[in-house]
């Protein structure tokens, strides 16, 4: 099954729209990449980094993940069917996971 992605959070593209020409530029580049990729290619692909958060959950419980969108930034996400939710960008590793 192909990822799907949802890039509609406010909060998420607040942070994405306002990334520098070369920030925005890479985390687009790995967002073309996920669109063409399966679920198993997302969870095996070395690059992306695809992490679990085991600190925090959705508010309806689901389980959020970590996944590299350049060497800067990573987003966070949670899995709904096909799509791959995105839900905040992240400007380093640990504020990801907080």
């Amino acid at each position: 099954m192909i990822v799907r992605l949802d890039l509609n959070n406010p909060e998420f593209q607040k942070e994405w729209f306002g990334l520098e020409k070369e920030d925005f530029a890479a985390s687009r580049t790995s967002l073309k990449k996920l669109a063409s990729m399966t679920w198993e290619q997302v969870y095996l692909d070395k690059g992306l980094r695809w992490e679990k958060i085991q600190s925090v959950k959705t508010g309806n419980g689901r389980e959020l993940y970590s996944v590299r969108l350049s060497k800067k930034h990573r987003a966070v996400v949670h899995r709904k069917h096909a799509f791959m939710i995105f839900v905040s960008l992240h400007p380093d590793h640990d504020s990801a996971y907080k």
